[in-house]
């Protein structure tokens, strides 16, 4: 939908291009606007490992509404009653972590969809429907498909039931966290490990072959630099503003 720059996003990539976007942990809508501004393509509003609240997430949404940049909202943990209210600030995806086989990413789509589709989610509108401007009819027309279902594979055995994962209707993308992902090998942000690399490799490829988009956690360019995603999240704000802070200080003689 218009409201969360859904189609902007989809658009870059039907065009080839990589989506660009970071990772929001702390409370300011101010920097939510920021990383717009800079040309961010989206944002990762983070409620897994961050203290934000709905409220506070609805104000960094918000915050979005005239620029081009997209809000995803990761929720805490793959169950109705942490999407349902998330839904409601139509945000242009959510990102639900650790889906580890098809009974689970079946468990997330059904969340996000109305009955009338097959799901359980709860039906209220507000934000969606521009506050009652939009007509019933073509909401549920969006909301067949809006917001994006993002189901994340950060676990070995997510990685072995990635084909049935793929093929679960409903999943529009598939997210790779990599440091969960490579310390449920026993390998901690071990990304020159041949079996790390193999996983992240695996569900890189098989989900492309799939025809699914692809995105996820890739901060260290030296690493995910020359694999191709349909979407990458290149930065987290707290490491930014600590790396910046940290330069600063090193420039002037700082400790």
């Amino acid at each position: 939908m218009r409201i969360n720059h859904l189609e902007t996003f989809k658009e870059k990539i039907a065009s080839g291009r990589t989506a660009l976007g970071t990772m929001l942990t702390s409370y300011d809508p101010a920097l939510t606007e920021l990383a717009a501004d800079c040309g961010m393509d989206f944002v990762w509003i983070d409620m897994e490992h961050s203290p934000l609240t709905v409220p506070q997430v609805m104000t960094m949404v918000m915050a979005l509404r005239g620029t081009e940049c997209a809000p995803f909202v990761r929720v805490p943990w793959n169950v109705p009653w942490l999407l349902k209210p998330v839904l409601d600030l139509a945000p242009a995806g959510v990102i639900v972590p650790m889906v580890n086989d098809r009974e689970a990413a079946e468990r997330a789509v059904r969340a996000c969809r109305y009955p009338s589709e097959g799901g359980e989610r709860g039906f209220a509108t507000r934000r969606q429907t521009g506050f009652g401007a939009m007509p019933l009819d073509e909401y549920l027309g969006h909301s067949r498909h809006d917001p994006m279902v993002i189901v994340q594979i950060e676990h070995r055995e997510a990685v072995e039931h990635i084909d049935d994962i793929l093929q679960v209707e409903g999943v529009d993308s598939i997210c790779i966290g990599p440091f969960d992902l490579s310390s449920s090998y026993g390998k901690t942000g071990r990304f020159d490990d041949p079996e790390v690399i193999a996983a992240i490799d695996t569900v890189r490829e098989r989900t492309l072959a799939a025809g699914k988009l692809l995105g996820g956690f890739c901060a260290n360019h030296a690493f995910w630099g020359t694999r191709r995603m349909h979407w990458k999240t290149v930065s987290c704000d707290t490491d930014l503003l600590a790396e910046a802070y940290r330069a600063q200080l090193r420039k002037f003689g700082g400790a």
